[in-house]
């Protein structure tokens, strides 16, 4: 088998753009990587704008009997958004830092594994990787469905563990073991357009969204929980169809985001938004995407092995949060314990995204002690 340097990977990947959802090329230099050593790739697309089509990628190197360790990644992007001082999907090096979209968020992980179960002395137990093109997005076609491609063939690990960009200071500070679910909303409040000069004969929606907004904005959902912070309703954007100043808007809407603890669940959150918009105005509208639920891994093998190996490769243990935004664990958790544990998250999703070439390199060296020690009997 041929050796994996994460550095050079990680700017391969880099530099084919691939914003979400993504599919094609990308995939296509890391089947290359994997399959030169020894990894069966099964590839498959779905679904259609805008949504879609989604590429994902099952890989899996079988070694006889023994346990099955995942890593579960996406090799898709957000855009590259303006200020670049070169192409964002021009992977450089400058200052000891590898720089362009995906190279914190997560290519550079994906890498790093790669590079890592290229490593390993592998005699045993089955390594495979769980990758999709649309983590970024809506995740409609992506990691639930590499679910039921896996429940379909009845494989099943017993470990998965995410590259996600988790570290906060330097390499090895975090390892988030669970997830806040997040669910959006979206309120419409229906009125009569009219001349503000004549309110009589118009019938103005903003007031009551104004109070709807004021209700929800009071809503104590809980205190949180020893792994978990209290679930928080945020407002994200209010408006009306018209900015014209004599005109009384024939709708108003709302905007909002919940990001909730295991006290809570999606469903019974969206009921109970709509409960509290209703009781204001009957006729109000709410739609409503749940994203994901929340999650916690249980402390177990997984929480050691990972500890250890960050350990021994860092000289610091790790702090296990459930803090941040939502990862694919909200779906992986379905078919084992599942933690995340990547790069320094600083510069995820900013313009001049980049990642540092020595924690690239360590990180591979944790991986490997991560799947040496997961696929031992």
């Amino acid at each position: 088998m041929s050796s994996i340097d994460p550095v050079d990977l990680a700017a391969k990947l880099i530099s084919v753009p691939s914003v979400t959802p993504a599919s094609g090329a990308v995939f296509d230099v890391l089947d290359e990587a994997l399959s030169a050593i020894g990894f069966t790739v099964h590839r498959f697309i779905l679904g259609e704008a805008p949504d879609g089509p989604t590429e994902n990628m099952v890989a899996i190197r079988e070694r006889g009997p023994g346990p099955h360790v995942g890593f579960a990644g996406h090799l898709d992007v957000v855009p590259a958004g303006e200020g670049w001082t070169a192409s964002a999907f021009e992977a450089r090096i400058e200052d000891g830092r590898l720089i362009g979209r995906g190279a914190n968020d997560m290519k550079s992980a994906i890498a790093a594994a790669a590079a890592a179960a290229s490593a390993i002395d592998q005699q045993g137990g089955t390594l495979s990787f769980l990758i999709t093109g649309d983590e970024e997005g809506y995740a409609t076609y992506g990691t639930p469905r590499i679910i039921d491609w896996l429940n379909e063939r009845a494989i099943r690990p017993d470990m998965i563990l995410i590259g996600e960009p988790t570290s906060e200071t330097r390499l090895g500070d975090t390892v988030k073991i669970g997830r806040r679910g997040s669910v959006n909303l979206w309120l419409t409040v229906k009125g009569v357009q009219g001349h503000v000069a004549y309110p009589h004969k118009a019938d103005n929606p903003v007031p009551r969204l104004a109070r709807i907004v004021a209700a929800l904005s009071e809503l104590h959902l809980d205190d949180g929980t020893e792994a978990f912070p209290p679930s928080n309703l945020e407002f994200t954007a209010l408006g009306t169809p018209t900015s014209a100043s004599n005109l009384i808007p024939g709708e108003a809407t709302a905007q909002l985001n919940i990001r909730f603890n295991n006290l809570q669940n999606g469903a019974d959150l969206v009921a109970e938004v709509t409960r509290i918009a209703r009781t204001i105005d009957p006729a109000a509208e709410v739609r409503a995407r749940i994203s994901g639920e929340a999650f916690l891994t249980p402390a177990g093998r997984l929480y050691d092995i990972v500890t250890e190996a960050i350990e021994a490769e860092c000289g610091i243990a790790p702090r296990l949060s459930t803090g941040g935004g939502t990862s694919d664990g909200r779906f992986l958790i379905q078919l084992c314990p599942v933690v995340d544990f990547g790069l320094p998250n600083a510069t995820m999703h900013k313009v001049g995204e980049s990642a540092g070439v020595a924690d690239i390199e360590a990180l591979a060296r944790i991986y490997r002690r991560v799947f040496e020690a997961g696929l031992r009997p």
